[in-house]
């Protein structure tokens, strides 16, 4: 009888099998096999929240066969993911399977590799069920908010509305920074810039002030006396400063980093960012390795690398760059105060797959994101770079006026000296100054070529990215970095947020809800709150709180001030100007509305009960049928799906799952419509045009 492990998923399956050969029967439960069931409550809040866990429809099957497995097998062993939703999973499977608790059977892997598996296996140890409590905590938590708070929310504002526990604190961070960039009052201020010459060399330098110290200009008449002081003057290098600096790396990627800079440098969504992180985690058929995992678990915000990995990275930075590239004392990285260190850092499994030679074995997304792991790890553990740095002043003298009367300009700049970890990785790039002439000296005398003026207004706030906003909630410690990128999507999903040149900005509705919860439900939406809790289920994890008194601290207030509102708002609708159209009723003239039913939405007249005239609503994508010439319009399958069709229908009976696009067939003129890979299509049979759509280049390239 062979020895079971069960993993979450079939990639990671087949990468254990690759390493531990024919005396383990290695199966994958795919994810949770037992939940909170979708269509009710499903927590006992009179009962001290009992959860009431449903095997998860469509997995039946698969239970049985486990069951079978548990049967036939010696020792069975548990390996689902090492965080806490993975310690669930295997404490779900447990008790489902009739397993042990007691028993040393829960098995973790921080990378799929020869030496990651083999260290898993040999030090099992049981299911860690304070960090089960911790996850029950949060599941049960998400699901009283949601669950009491959702319905309400409809009622008030549109139907089939949600509001989450964090994703309401992040619409909120998103809603308060719109609302600071229309109360911004830009301020008018200036600048000179003066361009000046020594020995055919050029020196671009900023007015800073006179002898009375720094001066700021604010109107065109302040920087038009400056200007009038400086007719007929002479300049000088007053002040001439050189000297060096050290430049440090930036530490490994933890998972709120690595989503931040794959957005920045490859432009990649959080979503997508973790599915491909997961599938190097889970491991890659290698030509000549076999299948890998090529990096170690990516949902981590430890800062913390093994020594072993710190001496095959030290050995491979000296082989392959040279001794002077290892920093004088080995780097170590310290991780946030509230950081889980039950993980490395994110690194790349084996240091010596560089990039290049796994590329051929990797999807282009695979190898971007391995690449910018790989680089981002080893100059974590690089030398330092070294500029030679350079400032100066340049100040007037005025011919009659005494000596003590002046204006500076200044300037600074640098070069490499010794590039260290910047010959692999510079989080800092686009932001280089140029350096100074060479030979310059002090009291040299410098030509004025000339002096701009320059007019300038104050900047209000940016718009949230998704990479600033995964940095401002980890920074307010709201949810946890293996949850941002649902937090995100699910904002955007559910049209709270949508996004516009990568800015995240917020719809009327999402404002709605906002205001709403900021009056009536604060500690909803309080970020300082929301990061309490976050720290409580953390105490949780830790054995240091018990979950049901967290439960009951947060709920027994919450519904009583549930209760409370309800009676206050009752009767009371809040109508959305963005839900008006400017389509008339047919029979009473008045503007239609959007209406959201059991299958979607629908225009409705405001009459009602008065007048119940109801019309399909239709979302126009700009482009034309290539059959008929009609409208393209988008359309929803039964199971949510988003397909696109001829308004004709059914006269015309054209459909197709590309995405129509605003570009014309060069051949026909009819429009191009987009399938996966970015392949533009013309689907008029009679033409069959096919091209490759432009991409925009990503900062990195």
């Amino acid at each position: 009888m062979a020895n079971l492990i069960i993993v979450e998923s079939p990639s990671k399956a087949k990468t254990l099998k690759n390493y531990l050969g024919s005396g383990y029967n290695i199966v994958a439960s795919k994810g949770h096999i037992r939940d909170l069931p979708a269509a009710r409550l499903s927590v006992d809040v009179k009962n001290d929240f009992a959860p009431k866990y449903n095997i998860v429809k469509g997995k039946e099957k698969l239970v049985k066969e486990l069951k079978a497995a548990v049967a036939d097998s010696d020792e069975v062993y548990l390996a689902t993911d090492p965080d806490r939703e993975g310690e669930a999973i295997s404490w779900h499977l447990a008790e489902i399977l009739g397993l042990d608790l007691n028993k040393f059977n829960r098995v973790t892997f921080n990378e799929i590799t020869k030496t990651g598996v083999r260290n898993g296996m040999a030090n099992p140890r049981k299911v860690d069920l304070d960090l089960v409590n911790a996850q029950q905590a949060r599941r049960i938590l998400d699901r009283l908010v949601g669950y009491k708070l959702s319905p309400f929310v409809s009622q008030k504002i549109r139907r089939g509305l949600s509001a989450g526990r964090v994703q309401s604190v992040a619409v909120r961070m998103i809603v308060d920074r719109e609302n600071e960039i229309r109360a911004f009052n830009p301020e008018e201020y200036w600048t000179i810039e003066g361009r000046f010459s020594v020995s055919r060399k050029v020196i671009t330098a900023e007015f800073y002030g006179d002898e009375k110290g720094k001066v700021s200009l604010k109107n065109e008449a302040e920087v038009n006396e400056i200007l009038s002081r400086l007719d007929g003057a002479s300049y000088y290098i007053s002040s001439l400063k050189n000297g060096t600096r050290k430049k440090n790396p930036a530490p490994p990627f933890i998972t709120s980093t690595l989503q931040q800079e794959a957005s920045r440098k490859l432009g990649f969504r959080a979503e997508r960012t973790m599915k491909i992180a997961q599938e190097l985690y889970e491991g890659v058929t290698i030509e000549g390795y076999g299948s890998i995992g090529l990096i170690t678990y990516m949902r981590t915000d430890s800062l913390r690398v093994s020594e072993e990995a710190r001496a095959a990275t030290a050995e491979f930075i000296s082989g392959t760059y040279g001794e002077k590239y290892l920093p004088e004392k080995p780097r170590y990285y310290k991780s946030r105060s509230n950081a889980q260190d039950g993980h490395e850092a994110i690194r790349p499994s084996t240091v010596s797959l560089t990039p290049d030679k796994v590329k051929a074995s990797l999807s282009a997304e695979q190898y971007k994101l391995y690449t910018l792991i790989w680089n981002r790890f080893v100059a974590s553990m690089m030398a330092s770079c070294v500029q030679n740095t350079s400032k100066l002043e340049i100040r007037s003298t005025v011919s009659g006026e005494p000596e003590e009367k002046y204006c500076i300009f200044t300037a600074s700049g640098y070069s490499v000296k010794f590039d260290g970890f910047t010959v692999l990785y510079n989080i800092d790039d686009g932001d280089e100054k140029s350096k100074l002439p060479e030979g310059l000296t002090k009291n040299e005398t410098v030509k004025n070529k000339e002096l701009n003026k320059i007019q300038h207004f104050t900047q209000p706030p940016a718009r949230y990215t998704e990479e600033s906003l995964i940095k401002t909630l980890e920074e307010n410690g709201v949810g946890r970095p293996s949850t941002y990128a649902t937090i995100i999507s699910t904002i955007v999903k559910r049209e709270y947020v949508e996004r516009k040149s990568k800015q995240l900005i917020p719809t009327e509705l999402g404002e709605a809800i906002v205001n709403l919860l900021k009056e009536k439900f604060k500690n909803i939406v309080n970020v300082k709150f929301t990061a309490q809790m976050e720290s409580n289920l953390d105490l949780v994890g830790e054995g240091e709180l018990d979950y049901i008194r967290m439960l009951h601290d947060f709920y027994d207030d919450f519904e009583v001030n549930l209760q409370k509102v309800k009676k206050e708002m009752e009767g009371v609708k809040i109508q959305l100007q963005e839900d008006i159209t400017d389509i008339p009723c047919e029979k009473c003239g008045r503007m239609m509305v959007v209406k959201t039913g059991r299958f979607g939405k629908f225009l409705a007249c405001p009459g009602y009960p008065e007048c119940k005239t109801t019309k399909p609503f239709v979302v126009e994508t700009g482009a034309t049928c290539p059959v008929c010439g009609g409208k393209v319009i988008s359309k929803k399958s039964k199971r949510g799906y988003t397909f696109f069709g001829c308004d004709n229908w059914p006269d015309c009976n054209f459909m197709t799952w590309d995405k129509p696009t605003e570009e014309k067939c060069p051949n026909c003129g009819k429009s191009l419509f987009k399938a996966k890979g970015g392949v533009l299509s013309c689907l008029d049979e009679k033409c069959g045009y096919k091209g490759k759509a432009k991409r925009k280049k990503t900062k990195e390239e």
